[in-house]
């Protein structure tokens, strides 16, 4: 059953250090199999706080999510990513 990472960016502290997460970010993703399915397209909120941009990640499973977002490579990325902005991420199966 696929599953979907979905991260909101809530507040940019600092654009270099998002920037340099994008270059790690994109590295991370080899031998992981996910599709994007939205990346900081046009967005409005509806309910709930504002956030400043989302990006989807589709995975054919919970586990295959889960495994790429605590992967080495990925982990390094994160570091990055909390230097540069506030966000909120969780992981949703499908159905």
């Amino acid at each position: 059953m696929a599953a979907f990472i979905v991260f909101s960016r809530e507040k940019t502290r600092d654009k270099a250090e998002l920037d340099a997460y994008g270059v790690l970010a994109g590295k991370s993703m080899a031998g992981h199999a996910a599709i994007p399915r939205a990346i900081y397209g046009r967005h409005e909120t509806l309910e709930g706080a504002a956030t400043e941009g989302v990006v989807i990640l589709e995975f054919a499973t919970f586990d295959e999510a889960k495994a790429w977002y605590s992967s080495p490579a990925y982990t390094e990325a994160r570091a990055q990513r909390l230097k540069g902005a506030d966000y909120r991420v969780m992981i949703v199966e499908g159905i």
